[in-house]
């Protein structure tokens, strides 16, 4: 992954909000555990928010290179097709906007025109994209080159096949569009849950189950997780919602995209919900 300037500094922004969180926990003047536990989670979040940002624009990016590259296999087949040689073909195409794929389309022609053989030029190509669905297609163009075969058929069936793979990508993501909107609601419905089972039902039930006393986790004593009773359940639901919204969002992303990668924009959404809910009730009500 690329660091670039703007991620260190939103880093370097989440980090100073994480240290500052820590005059909460150590100055007896202001200390207080539910403003450090608040301040904290967002500290963590901001951190982590250039990287998944980066994430959803290399996402964003790559699904526009699948696009245009079915534009560009499109051109080619109609040049290829008017007797121009798949070489010159690709020189022609070098002019044209291809959106994001189009820097991988000027290195293409210029490789060509330095005399660097097709092949490589095309394996470079292919490779330079990181897109699996651009690899196969030039490896089937590549074959086709090499071993002599008509291209012109070939081009057209390379066409085709990523026109039907975005078209099949296109209509997963329609289709799966509400059941993202469900799962996004359903966790909302557990976080008001754990809150619920938290400050109302846990309150109520703690005289009658002997929940109040010495029921700390152990070794979370000196981090204000121990000897309070029900406070106790606060750290363990906030992990459970973490865990939770962590790992729903990378089968979100894995259903609506068919990449886990893509997940990571949708776990950042739920487990920022978890945290800034659950320490903002807890900070609100506490």
């Amino acid at each position: 992954m690329k660091i670039t300037n703007s991620m260190v500094i939103g880093s370097a922004i989440g980090l100073l909000i994480v240290a500052a969180s820590f005059l909460f926990l150590f100055v007896p003047e202001i200390k207080s555990y539910n403003i450090f536990y608040f301040i904290l989670g967002i500290g963590i979040l901001i951190t982590l928010l250039p990287f998944v940002v980066y994430s959803i624009i290399q996402t964003k990016a790559m699904r526009e290179k699948n696009e245009m590259f079915l534009e560009f296999s499109r051109s080619l087949v109609e040049s290829v097709e008017s007797g121009t040689p798949i070489s010159k073909s690709i020189l022609n195409l070098k002019p044209q906007n291809f959106g994001a794929l189009g820097p991988h389309v000027r290195k293409l022609a210029n490789q060509i025109r330095l005399g660097i053989p097709l092949q490589k030029a095309l394996q470079t190509f292919a490779y330079d994209t990181g897109s699996n669905t651009i690899i196969r297609a030039i490896t089937l163009i590549r074959e086709a080159d090499k071993t002599g075969g008509n291209i012109n058929t070939i081009l057209e069936s390379v066409a085709k096949s990523v026109s039907e793979i975005e078209k099949l990508k296109a209509e997963r993501r329609a289709a799966i569009s509400s059941i993202v909107m469900e799962g996004y609601i359903i966790f909302f419905i557990f976080i008001i849950i754990m809150i619920v089972v938290e400050y109302q039902i846990l309150p109520i039930t703690s005289g009658l189950g002997g929940i109040e006393g010495d029921v700390g986790i152990p070794g979370m004593e000196g981090a204000g997780f121990g000897g309070t009773g029900i406070s106790d359940f606060s750290f363990a639901f906030l992990s459970l919602l973490i865990t939770q919204g962590f790992f729903a969002g990378l089968v979100i992303g894995k259903l609506s995209e068919g990449n886990i990668k893509a997940g990571i924009k949708h776990s950042f959404i739920l487990v920022a919900m978890a945290v800034l809910l659950s320490t903002g009730v807890r900070l609100i009500l506490g």
